[in-house]
């Protein structure tokens, strides 16, 4: 089987590190924050040239933290991209705000900016822009567009660790949520996420609220929620840490033979942003119209493990139904939950592996 990523081998890597760090904080009972988790929030802090990072408990509630934190509430009207996964509603609908949706580009699939900035109304209090599959979206469009409003650009870089644009990484213009989840290209043993922000005021507020309101036991000067990072997962993320440069620069080279593999195939391959350095999360091809499902089970058949992401678009999910949007208003974004088809990408994937996975999908493709 080649699995579509293989975390039994980013484990046999780091292994004797967590080990000797799980024991650390065992020995230590420093079972929620500890050293060990500022240890982690300020290497990711320098790792992605930042100055402030606040370790939760998982990306979801990163991206809540972080709209609560710019003032999202009751009333406020947040806009992202229909093609996403619904964790990103979810945290607006959490935050109080309202979901107001836009179609993506149909050729990166990224959020479509010009429509972004054709939904500001005056209720409009941020803008989250999803760094889909591993690299970027154009922020910077996204910021000029915006210029002189009270709009705040909450970045959702779940999929982006160590991905950078024009030379700058996620948050770097304000603050950005990312999660650990441990399919990531650095992933916990569990849920675990942080927000990343150039604000001291803000990286304050979000520790705030993520630590039930208040920095100190039993001082509650927030409405706050439970969602910190804990020191075993700082353990894991630490030792990955230290290798996320390298393994996604592996994740280049695998992306780039897939490129080449993949030519002659009757598939559309992904298109890097001008300006984007991809870190390959996710590397999915668009098949015929129709096929996709098909195809899929037929590289599922042969030990494949293809995947989709995201099969539904989230205004055509129940718990978004109540927004009132119906099939076709987002085609782009519809199209790419009919059509995209993710292959197995990982630091370790062989090219022998790749060139299995590549055959099998011709020979599925007839």
């Amino acid at each position: 089987m080649i699995p579509l990523v293989d975390l039994a081998a980013a484990h046999a890597e780091v292994a004797e590190e967590v080990e000797a760090g799980f024991k650390r904080v065992i020995a230590g009972t420093a079972f929620i924050g500890g050293t060990e988790v500022t240890a982690f929030e300020e290497e990711y802090a320098a790792f992605s040239e930042i100055e402030h990072c606040v370790g939760v408990a998982n990306g979801t509630d990163a991206v809540e933290l972080a709209l609560r934190a710019v003032g999202v509430g009751p009333g406020s009207e947040v806009i992202l991209p229909a093609n996403t996964f619904i964790a990103t509603a979810e945290a607006v609908a959490r935050a109080g705000g309202r979901v107001v949706l836009v179609d993506c580009d149909p050729a990166t699939y990224l959020i479509d900016v010009d429509a972004a900035l054709t939904a500001v109304t005056p209720a409009t209090r941020a803008i989250v822009p999803v760094h889909l599959y591993g690299q970027l979206a154009e922020v910077e469009r996204l910021r000029a567009g915006l210029a002189g409003r009270d709009i705040a650009i909450v970045e959702d870089a779940a999929q982006c660790q160590g991905a950078t644009r024009h030379g700058r990484g996620a948050g770097a213009g304000g603050i950005a949520a990312t999660s650990f989840y441990p399919g990531k290209n650095l992933g916990a043993y569990g849920d675990a996420g942080a927000v990343v922000t150039t604000s001291a005021d803000l990286a304050l507020t979000v520790r705030t609220i993520a630590n039930h309101g208040g920095l100190t036991k039993y001082a509650h000067d927030l409405v706050g929620v439970n969602s910190r990072l804990d020191g075993l997962q700082a353990v894991v993320l630490r030792a990955k840490l230290a290798r996320l440069a390298g393994w996604n620069e592996l994740r280049r080279a695998a992306a780039a033979r897939y490129d080449e593999m993949l030519a002659p195939l009757d598939v559309v391959r992904p298109v890097t942003l001008d300006g984007n350095v991809h870190v390959w999360h996710i590397y999915c091809v668009r098949v015929p119209a129709g096929r996709r499902d098909e195809v899929l089970a037929a590289l599922n058949t042969a030990r494949v493990g293809a995947g989709i992401h995201y099969p539904v678009p989230v205004h055509l999910t129940g718990a978004f139904a109540d927004l009132g949007y119906r099939s076709g208003d987002f085609p782009h974004a519809e199209r790419a939950a009919g059509d995209l088809l993710s292959l197995p990408i990982y630091p370790q994937i062989t090219a022998d592996q790749q060139d299995r996975v590549v055959r099998e999908l011709a020979a599925a493709l007839g």
